[in-house]
């Protein structure tokens, strides 16, 4: 298992990629950090920049304007990095589907390894989320 491999189960730092959401997960999110679910007990930071990220937590539907920002947001982004789908939007389109502006599903624009569904999502279904996913990493 390589230096970064066990760097990433131990702390993994997180960014937060909002691809055009009606801000509710977003909110979750942030209650992540807050005392009272402290997701930084499980070495979890959340980051400023892509660039020191090792998970990517992407929320909202991905409009035809914002694929390649995405793409290139993933791109940026250094190599393992696991790209976790935040809430019904941005595993499955949930309501927007069909809509005019609405471009392909989050995981044809970039390879996804979790999704956490909920509309939106409580903070302890994200914890959990990460959680199973550096277990499903620690496995191999």
């Amino acid at each position: 298992m390589s230096i970064k491999m066990k760097a990433l189960l131990k702390s993994p730092w997180v960014f937060h990629l909002c691809s055009g959401s009606c801000n509710n997960c977003d909110i979750e999110i942030l209650d992540c950090l807050t005392p009272r679910y402290d997701i930084e007990r499980f070495g979890m930071l959340l980051v400023g920049s892509v660039r020191h990220a090792d998970v990517l937590l992407c929320t909202g539907v991905v409009n035809k304007l914002g694929e390649s920002r995405v793409k290139r947001v993933y791109q940026q982004a250094p190599k393992p990095c696991v790209v976790v789908a935040v809430g019904n939007c941005a595993a499955s389109q949930h309501i927007y589907r069909g809509s005019y502006a609405v471009g392909k599903p989050l995981d044809e624009v970039i390879p996804v390894d979790v999704y956490i569904p909920g509309c939106p999502p409580k903070p302890e279904a994200i914890i959990l989320g990460v959680v199973k996913l550096l277990e499903k990493l620690k496995k191999g």
